[in-house]
């Protein structure tokens, strides 16, 4: 049976780009499928096949042009960077909140477009990729599911640390601080959204969550990193080990890359010890370096990371983002504005990132480690989880030395035995298929 299937996912390109992967397999499967996105992804997504009905999060420009996808949150990122530098708790009032008060308007904002849109495309299933309720899907009387595509912290439980703090799973002496300063910075805001949103017809909200759940609710983390022993979740509750879009563009690399040195002497360079010989050894290794189309318009740390990596003997392939003409490439770099990240990851040795839970099961996905350099929301809870498993290491972001970077590169290309645990843990990952999985699910959902 055919379905007619409404994604709405958050303007920004990680949740975008999950219902996309998903979104394909469900129309190649002869599905009809429609995007509710935010009006700046105009014409992104009828190029691959899919049908658009956009909303408006907030009025637009009597003068504005074309906007590139996303451009709201890229520019609202850019002008709160200096608040990246703070802790997580201190961010707790200049960053996080701030963003949940922008989500709240925009979700009062598009309330009767996404009711008009609704009742144009009488979904059969209606999908919800994002972190704040949006009434009309859920009072539209269709199936309701909602995907989690940052780090699952952000379904709550005593046993696990609080969401956006990074802070370690087995120290809580910090835990209940944090969560009271969320509670003093975001119970008023908390408050009235969840007084408006029972105005709309929804059940009233968990506590000091901003979203409901669904008829079925799916959660992109791998089953390596999770939680699930700590905080158990309800039967609607199913974790996709990953989720990798299928619809980026091949990808050649633009230059040549250099043998390393291993496999140059036949190996005999794994007799060497010491940290020069280490560092020779690994010559030649391709690393990407991307902080996301949010961080990268942190043009400062993008040329910090630049410069200090500049001094390496790998080779780099850097996704510049949006102000991708501010940024200077090194002799041993290639970058571009866009990537197709899915098809330069498996080609690399080593991935640096600012933790976005997009490029970390990604990563995952293809069994590479990561270095993480964190900015905001969920990054810190990604780094966190993977630097204290041992799949990577975390950094801080704006005070790291260069000593630091360049040898968490070294450690990482030269741990051999982790590099292979990551590359079995990459291939159940991929064996398990998160892709179908979630096609599956919607699709028994809405038969």
């Amino acid at each position: 049976m055919s379905l007619t299937i409404l994604f709405m996912p958050e303007s920004a390109y990680g949740p975008t780009n999950n219902c996309i992967g998903v979104g394909d397999i469900l129309r190649r499967r002869g599905h009809r499928v429609v995007f509710a996105a935010e009006a700046s992804w105009k014409g992104k997504l009828e190029a691959l096949g899919f049908e658009e009905d956009l909303v408006d999060l907030a009025p637009p420009p009597e003068d504005a042009e074309e906007q590139d996808p996303g451009q709201f949150w890229k520019d609202f990122i850019r002008e709160t960077a200096p608040e990246y530098r703070k802790s997580t708790r201190e961010q707790l009032e200049t960053v996080t909140k701030p963003i949940w008060a922008e989500l709240i308007e925009g979700a009062k904002y598009c309330e009767p477009q996404l009711k008009a849109i609704i009742e144009r495309v009488n979904p059969d299933v209606i999908v919800e990729d994002n972190v704040i309720t949006f009434p009309a899907l859920l009072t539209a009387g269709k199936k309701f599911v909602r995907i989690v595509s940052c780090n699952p912290l952000e379904v709550r439980g005593e046993g696990i640390a609080p969401v956006f703090s990074g802070l370690p799973a087995e120290d809580r002496s910090e835990w209940d601080a944090f969560r009271a300063e969320y509670d003093r910075t975001h119970r008023e805001l908390w408050t009235a959204f969840n007084e408006w949103s029972v105005e709309q017809g929804t059940e009233p909200l968990p506590d000091l969550d901003f979203i409901h759940e669904g008829d079925l609710n799916l959660y992109v983390f791998p089953e390596l990193l999770d939680y699930t022993d700590a905080r158990p979740l309800g039967a609607n509750w199913h974790r996709l080990d990953s989720s990798v879009r299928e619809t980026d563009e091949d990808f050649t690399l633009p230059f040549e890359r250099r043998s390393s040195r291993r496999e140059s002497d036949g190996g005999a360079s794994e007799e060497r010890s010491g940290r020069d010989n280490e560092h020779e050894r690994n010559e030649g290794s391709l690393v990407y370096f991307s902080l996301g189309s949010l961080g990268s318009s942190d043009v400062g740390l993008m040329q910090r990371v630049i410069d200090v990596l500049a001094t390496t003997p790998h080779q780099y392939i850097v996704s510049k983002g949006p102000l991708h003409e501010e940024i200077k490439l090194a002799s041993n770099m290639w970058g571009a504005e866009f990537l197709p990240q899915t098809k330069i990851i498996p080609l690399c040795d080593l991935v640096i990132t600012h933790g976005g839970n997009n490029t970390t099961t990604e990563a995952l996905h293809f069994g590479k480690p990561m270095i993480l350099l964190p900015l905001f929301w969920d990054q810190y809870d990604n780094a966190q989880r993977v630097d204290e498993l041992g799949y990577g290491v975390r950094l801080s972001t704006y005070t790291f030395t260069d000593e630091e970077l360049t040898g968490a590169v070294t450690r990482l290309l030269g741990d051999t035995e982790m590099r292979a645990r990551l590359a079995a843990a990459g291939e159940e990952i991929r064996r398990r298929d998160g892709l179908r999985k979630a096609a599956d699910l919607i699709e028994q959902l809405g038969k």
